[in-house]
Formats: C-alpha cells, structure tokens, sequence
C-alpha cells in the first residue's frame, strides 16, 4: 500500500495530481502546470514536501570513525551543524546512495533518498558496531523552501536560520514550532530544508505557503530544476555501477582515504582516469532527448547513453546530462541520437545549465 506523507490532504486541498513514488502518494504537479512551478521557483520561492525521503540519526562516541570508514568524504573535520554531500559506495567503488549527513552534538543526522531508505538503513544497521546507536526518524517531515525570495521569506519567521551559510544547520523555531534547518536543497537556488515534527507539518506548510512569494512545486518541476543544475538523481546519474569518479563527483573524495568501501577502483580512476564521464548535453531542435538513448559520435559508433534529458524552461530548450567515453568527447563535439526515428544533434557543454546561487 503506497503511504502519505503528513500533508497529504493539503496537497489536495491545493489540487495537486498525485502520483506513485518511492512508496508514497507523491504530488506531480499543480493546478497552474510544471512551466509555471519551475520558473516560479526561480523567480521566487517553491515549497516543496520531500517527507518521503529517509531521515536516521547514528549516535555515541564512535559515531564519527565508524561513518569515516563508511564513506569517501571527510567526516571527522565536520563541526556541530555542518552538512556534507557524500556518497555510500560498494566494494566496488559503485554508488549504493548519494545523501547529506549533518553532524549534531551527539552524533549526525542523515538524510538519504527515498527509493533506497530500506537498503541504506539496513546496510548502515548492519555495517555500525555496538558502540552506536541507530535510530530511524519516522516521526518529522521535511520540507524545503528554494528560490531567491526564500531568504527573505525565512528572515520573517526565523532570523537564526536565515543567517546560515550553504551547508550549515541549526536548530531553531517558526512561530513556536521547533524545527532542524539547514541552508541546503536541490535546485541550484538558495534556499533550505526544514525537518519538523508530523504534528506540525499542515500548521508549517501553510504558514509558508501564505507568503506572497510562495507556491507548492512538484516532483515534476523538481527533476526540471535539478537538472538545469546539474544535479545527479539516484538511478539516473548515479546506481552501484557508477562511481563517483564517472559521476563527476570527485570533488567529495578526500584526498589520500583509502578506508572507505571500493578505495580501490576509485583511486585507481583518480590517477588512470575513468571508463566514462558525466557531462552536459546541449539539443539541437525542439525533441527532448530520454533516459536510455544512445548517443553516437560522427562515426555512428555508440560513445554512451543519456541518464537524464527534459525540456528546460529556463534555456526555452532541451537539455540533458549522459554517461560519455571521455576519450572520444570535446566540449562542443557534435554527436547525435535518435528520437522516433528523428536524427538529433546534441552538443556537449559544462555543467551547471544554470549557475547555481548558493548562500557562501
């Protein structure tokens, strides 16, 4: 049976279209369309409930070493209410997951992806020794509030957070209601994330949906909006045979670990070089460019694949992010795929599709 999140009934209210996802009745979009949610959430703020995605807090002393050896990001360096983006890999070097750990004054607060909350918590359960304790957080939703007017929005109800630097967190009240909330998301736009008790979900959500500046964005503007950032999604960009180094991701490995689960294929891509690459796809034309088609060189011999591709309201154009042989691509190296039988010339380039506006 698919689960609801905490505002289920508010998403209603609000005409949303729900869908399956992850295990939950999901809202896809709203009354006034995707295009509109997208560009709103550029333009001002989008609130968005990921309440479907796994929270879990892995506490006591040992804590810090034990999740060091879990994963390839500097662990020990983070202080109470810093956030890093790291990854879980297998032995061999493949991503099991992409999540945001924060560390609080007793231990970290983790927060992974929906689709793989079972897995993680398991292999996180099984991996941890005696010495810490386990805890999955079924009793919060999480939300996240992202645009250029999220700052100001957040000012009005908690001047603390507001104060908050990219990747910070802190614990802190709206209009009496305690809340955790970091200056974080997955838009490319300033913005935060806030956990908050089920109880108080509804009462939160429409204190920040009141704001003029304000609307619900779904899961379809959402992926939209990721990647015009260039953001990887779990099972697109990143899956157990993807590691981070072909995900582009190398900037999360801490220099000289060899610790962590699959050390071994990873270091040897950082000084070989990798089997394929990430990059950005520019599409000529009008027809997106889907998941799974095959991108070929001038040659028609087959280079790699596209992992994610939409239409990007931002560029008024299709773009798309695929999995390349990085010795046969250039940026601006004309390749093409085919649509429906239509022959489509896409073109690689950087990534980010839009730059991204953090609050350093």
């Amino acid at each position: 049976m698919l689960k609801q999140t905490p505002i289920y009934n508010l998403h209603l209210e609000l005409g949303a279209r729900m869908v399956p996802f992850a295990g939950y009745f999901m809202p896809v979009q709203y009354g006034n369309g995707t295009l509109h949610e997208h560009l709103h959430c550029r333009s001002h703020a989008g609130f968005f409930d990921i309440s479907h995605m796994g929270q879990c807090l892995i506490l006591g002393d040992d804590a810090v070493h034990e999740l060091e050896q879990l994963v390839p990001g500097d662990i020990v360096g983070l202080k109470s209410g810093q956030q890093k983006y790291t990854v879980l890999t297998n032995d061999n070097g493949g991503i099991m997951d992409d999540i945001v750990i924060t560390r609080i004054d007793t231990g970290f607060m983790i927060i992974v992806n929906a689709v793989c909350k079972d897995k993680d918590f398991k292999y996180l359960y099984n991996r941890l020794s005696g010495r810490c304790c386990f805890n999955e957080l079924t009793g919060q939703a999480l939300f996240a509030l992202q645009g250029p007017a999220a700052a100001s929005v957040m000012q009005k109800f908690s001047p603390q957070a507001a104060e908050l630097s990219f990747m910070q967190a802190c614990g802190t009240y709206i209009e009496g209601i305690k809340c955790n909330i970091s200056r974080s998301g997955y838009t490319g736009e300033d913005g935060f994330e806030i956990l908050v008790g089920h109880h108080y979900a509804e009462q939160l959500a429409r204190l920040l949906l009141a704001e003029d500046d304000v609307e619900p964005i779904g899961l379809a503007a959402r992926d939209s909006l990721r990647l015009e950032a260039g953001l990887c999604l779990y099972g697109h960009e990143l899956n157990e045979s993807i590691t981070p180094v072909e995900a582009g991701l190398e900037w999360l490995l801490k220099k000289g670990d060899s610790q962590f689960p699959g050390a071994d294929k990873i270091t040897a891509q950082l000084q070989n070089g990798p089997e394929k690459i990430r990059v950005g796809l520019l599409v000529d034309g009008k027809i997106p460019v889907r998941e799974g088609s095959v991108i070929c060189n001038s040659e028609d011999i087959a280079v790699g694949y596209v992992t994610s591709g939409n239409f990007s309201p931002s560029l008024r154009r299709p773009i798309a992010m695929a999995l390349l042989d990085p010795y046969t691509v250039d940026l601006g190296s004309p390749l093409h795929t085919m649509v429906r039988d239509h022959n489509i010339t896409v073109n690689v380039t950087p990534l980010p599709f839009i730059p991204h506006r953090y609050h350093r």
